[in-house]
Protein backbone atom coordinates (compact mmCIF):
# COMPACT_ATOMS: atom_id res chain seq x y z
CA UNK A 1 0.00 0.00 0.00
CA UNK A 2 1.61 3.21 -1.19
CA UNK A 3 -0.53 5.66 0.73
CA UNK A 4 0.72 6.38 4.25
CA UNK A 5 -1.85 5.24 6.80
CA UNK A 6 -3.33 7.92 9.01
CA UNK A 7 -2.89 7.40 12.73
CA UNK A 8 -6.41 7.76 14.14
CA UNK A 9 -5.35 7.49 17.77
CA UNK A 10 -5.50 10.35 20.28
CA UNK A 11 -3.91 10.16 23.74
CA UNK A 12 -6.67 10.24 26.35
CA UNK A 13 -10.13 11.70 25.87
CA UNK A 14 -11.19 13.54 22.72
CA UNK A 15 -11.98 17.06 23.89
CA UNK A 16 -14.92 19.29 22.93
CA UNK A 17 -12.37 21.83 21.63
CA UNK A 18 -10.87 19.20 19.30
CA UNK A 19 -14.35 18.35 17.97
CA UNK A 20 -15.32 22.02 17.51
CA UNK A 21 -12.05 22.75 15.69
CA UNK A 22 -12.67 19.82 13.33
CA UNK A 23 -16.10 21.22 12.47
CA UNK A 24 -14.73 24.73 11.99
CA UNK A 25 -12.11 23.52 9.48
CA UNK A 26 -14.93 22.41 7.15
CA UNK A 27 -16.59 25.83 6.76
CA UNK A 28 -14.42 26.60 3.73
CA UNK A 29 -15.48 23.38 1.94
CA UNK A 30 -18.50 24.82 0.18
CA UNK A 31 -19.51 21.68 -1.75
CA UNK A 32 -20.54 20.09 1.55
CA UNK A 33 -24.25 20.26 2.34
CA UNK A 34 -24.40 17.93 5.34
CA UNK A 35 -22.29 16.61 8.19
CA UNK A 36 -23.05 13.86 10.66
CA UNK A 37 -21.09 13.10 13.80
CA UNK A 38 -20.89 10.11 16.11
CA UNK A 39 -19.46 10.65 19.58
CA UNK A 40 -18.78 7.55 21.64
CA UNK A 41 -18.84 8.39 25.35
CA UNK A 42 -17.71 6.28 28.30
CA UNK A 43 -20.74 5.16 30.34
CA UNK A 44 -20.91 4.64 34.09
CA UNK A 45 -22.15 1.07 33.70
CA UNK A 46 -22.84 -0.99 36.81
CA UNK A 47 -21.64 -4.58 36.38
CA UNK A 48 -22.00 -7.08 39.22
CA UNK A 49 -22.72 -4.21 41.62
CA UNK A 50 -19.51 -2.40 40.61
CA UNK A 51 -19.56 0.98 38.84
CA UNK A 52 -17.28 1.75 35.90
CA UNK A 53 -15.22 4.89 36.53
CA UNK A 54 -13.14 4.87 33.34
CA UNK A 55 -12.00 2.75 30.43
CA UNK A 56 -8.36 2.24 29.53
CA UNK A 57 -8.01 1.72 25.77
CA UNK A 58 -5.21 -0.21 24.11
CA UNK A 59 -4.84 -1.37 20.53
CA UNK A 60 -2.73 -3.32 18.15
CA UNK A 61 -2.06 0.08 16.55
CA UNK A 62 -0.56 -0.97 13.22
CA UNK A 63 -3.38 -3.42 12.51
CA UNK A 64 -6.05 -1.07 13.89
CA UNK A 65 -4.89 1.82 11.70
CA UNK A 66 -4.95 -0.51 8.68
CA UNK A 67 -8.51 -1.62 9.55
CA UNK A 68 -9.65 1.99 10.03
CA UNK A 69 -8.14 2.79 6.61
CA UNK A 70 -9.88 -0.17 4.94
CA UNK A 71 -13.23 0.79 6.49
CA UNK A 72 -12.75 4.39 5.38
CA UNK A 73 -11.86 3.44 1.78
CA UNK A 74 -14.74 0.95 1.47
CA UNK A 75 -17.16 3.56 2.81
CA UNK A 76 -16.01 6.13 0.24
CA UNK A 77 -16.72 3.56 -2.50
CA UNK A 78 -20.18 2.79 -1.10
CA UNK A 79 -21.39 6.34 -0.31
CA UNK A 80 -21.08 9.77 -1.96
CA UNK A 81 -18.93 11.44 0.70
CA UNK A 82 -16.80 14.56 0.55
CA UNK A 83 -14.67 13.66 3.57
CA UNK A 84 -14.48 11.50 6.67
CA UNK A 85 -12.47 11.71 9.87
CA UNK A 86 -12.11 9.04 12.55
CA UNK A 87 -10.40 9.49 15.92
CA UNK A 88 -10.19 6.96 18.76
CA UNK A 89 -8.75 7.35 22.24
CA UNK A 90 -5.84 5.41 23.67
CA UNK A 91 -5.14 5.36 27.37
CA UNK A 92 -7.49 6.21 30.20
CA UNK A 93 -10.81 7.92 29.42
CA UNK A 94 -13.05 8.89 32.34
CA UNK A 95 -16.81 8.35 32.50
CA UNK A 96 -18.55 11.11 30.53
CA UNK A 97 -15.58 11.76 28.25
CA UNK A 98 -15.48 11.07 24.50
CA UNK A 99 -13.48 8.06 23.25
CA UNK A 100 -14.60 7.82 19.59
CA UNK A 101 -15.25 10.67 17.16
CA UNK A 102 -16.45 9.91 13.62
CA UNK A 103 -17.22 12.86 11.33
CA UNK A 104 -18.61 12.38 7.81
CA UNK A 105 -19.48 15.02 5.22
CA UNK A 106 -21.33 14.92 1.90
CA UNK A 107 -23.24 17.16 -0.46
CA UNK A 108 -26.47 15.49 0.81
CA UNK A 109 -27.85 14.52 4.24
CA UNK A 110 -29.11 11.01 3.39
CA UNK A 111 -25.57 9.92 2.49
CA UNK A 112 -24.07 11.10 5.79
CA UNK A 113 -26.76 9.39 7.89
CA UNK A 114 -26.28 6.04 6.13
CA UNK A 115 -22.50 6.28 5.89
CA UNK A 116 -22.05 7.17 9.56
CA UNK A 117 -24.14 4.22 10.74
CA UNK A 118 -22.16 1.92 8.45
CA UNK A 119 -18.76 3.20 9.61
CA UNK A 120 -19.51 2.95 13.34
CA UNK A 121 -20.85 -0.61 13.00
CA UNK A 122 -17.78 -1.66 11.00
CA UNK A 123 -15.43 -0.12 13.57
CA UNK A 124 -17.12 -1.97 16.43
CA UNK A 125 -17.06 -5.24 14.49
CA UNK A 126 -13.57 -5.23 12.94
CA UNK A 127 -11.04 -2.92 14.60
CA UNK A 128 -8.67 -4.39 17.23
CA UNK A 129 -9.15 -1.79 19.97
CA UNK A 130 -9.52 -3.13 23.48
CA UNK A 131 -11.09 -1.50 26.52
CA UNK A 132 -10.32 -2.37 30.11
CA UNK A 133 -13.25 -1.25 32.30
CA UNK A 134 -11.79 0.28 35.45
CA UNK A 135 -14.20 0.03 38.34
CA UNK A 136 -14.40 2.56 41.18
CA UNK A 137 -13.17 -0.12 43.63
CA UNK A 138 -9.86 -0.38 41.66
CA UNK A 139 -10.77 -3.74 40.09
CA UNK A 140 -11.16 -4.14 36.32
CA UNK A 141 -12.40 -6.38 33.52
CA UNK A 142 -11.92 -6.42 29.75
CA UNK A 143 -14.83 -4.83 27.89
CA UNK A 144 -16.80 -6.87 25.36
CA UNK A 145 -18.12 -4.91 22.34
CA UNK A 146 -21.83 -5.30 21.65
Amino acid sequence: MDKKLKNVFVDGAITPEFIANSIKKHQSKTTIGAHDIFLGQVRADVINDKKVGAIEYTAYEEMANLKFHEIREATFKKFDLTCMHIYHSLGKVEVGEICLFVFVSSPHRKEVFNALHHVVEEIKKDVPVFGKELFEDDSYQWKVNT
